[in-house]
């Protein structure tokens, strides 16, 4: 298996976010205690979640980048799938709990202090996350980790939380309303359930090996149909994805009257070819005799038996 990215290249974006998330804690746990306000508390709240995440991303990272070894063949890179898996279900914790403290206020809703200086320290914590998201999307795309990725778009859900909260509470204060606040409380429950949700769908499709996307699957079978002009056939195609790395594997069909040399410099083209047009994966062939009826039997996912 081909080497994986420098462990410094991904705990490197997984600690600014560590980073990131202390401050954001600080600072709005700070302007909820000048303002009372509850809209502020759940979005510090959703920054506690990001310590969390952070905190387990950067061990997940750790063990994903080990290279492969007698017990685990394939690498360590699935591990991600489980990191955001566990960021999903602490949002929909967190979600669950914003929402008993919104309805709590809207019983029995109080006005809220300091506005002023809630907001701007409020949208200090913003920026700051806008900044640690970049870092984390960039780091995320080009490296595949499903484990940036998500701390990339959690970081975001968080910005426009926190833009929606500052938004909020200057209309609290300048209308007196103050069912405004709960009720925007529970709105950012609602935003971040969508956004744990989806994270959990990922991983669990990870998890049970889904294919890789259908255009990576069209460039693989375009490298593919080359061949049939040659007399070769294929079948038995089989993709999946484990974190940051690909998986392919089919069974190509010659002549059987072709020498193994002639055979094994097929594949190793083919397989050339894919890994060049799928980067960061690993190319499984098997060379069966095209006229032999054996070789049919497996054109779907599971060999038929005798």
């Amino acid at each position: 298996m081909p080497e994986l990215p420098p462990a410094r290249s991904l705990l490197r974006p997984a600690l600014i976010a560590v980073v990131a998330a202390l401050l954001t804690i600080g600072l709005k746990g700070g302007a909820y205690l000048l303002t009372d306000s509850i809209a502020i508390l759940s979005d510090a709240l959703e920054s506690l979640v990001n310590l969390l995440t952070s905190l387990m991303a950067l061990v997940i990272l750790g063990i994903a980048v080990r290279p492969a070894d007698e017990e685990h063949a394939y690498g360590h890179t699935k591990l991600e799938y489980f990191a955001s898996g566990f960021e999903g279900a602490l949002i929909l914790i967190t979600a669950v709990w914003i929402g008993f403290a919104a309805v709590r206020r809207l019983l029995d809703p109080v006005a809220l202090t300091e506005v002023g200086t809630g907001v701007v320290i409020t949208a200090a914590a913003t920026v700051i996350n806008l900044l640690a998201a970049r870092r984390l999307f960039d780091a995320g795309q080009r490296y595949r980790s499903i484990t940036l990725e998500s701390g990339a778009h959690h970081l975001m859900t968080d910005v426009w939380t926190s833009l929606g909260v500052v938004v909020g509470v200057v209309l609290t204060s300048w209308t007196g309303w103050v069912y405004l606040d709960p009720l925007i409380a529970l709105v950012v429950a609602a935003n971040i359930v969508t956004t744990g949700a989806s994270l959990i769908r990922r991983s669990t499709l990870g998890l049970i090996d889904t294919a890789l996307p259908e255009e990576t699957r069209q460039e693989i079978t375009r490298i593919l149909d080359e061949h049939r002009l040659d007399g070769v056939q294929y079948h038995a195609l089989r993709t999946r994805q484990a974190g940051m790395w690909r998986f392919i594997s089919f069974h190509i069909l010659v002549p059987g009257d072709w020498s193994v040399q002639r055979g094994h410099d097929l594949l190793e083209e083919i397989e050339s070819r894919i890994r060049e047009a799928v980067p960061d994966s690993t190319v499984f062939t098997h060379l069966e005799p095209i006229e032999d009826p054996l070789s049919w039997k497996d054109t779907g996912l599971r060999r038929g038996s005798d």
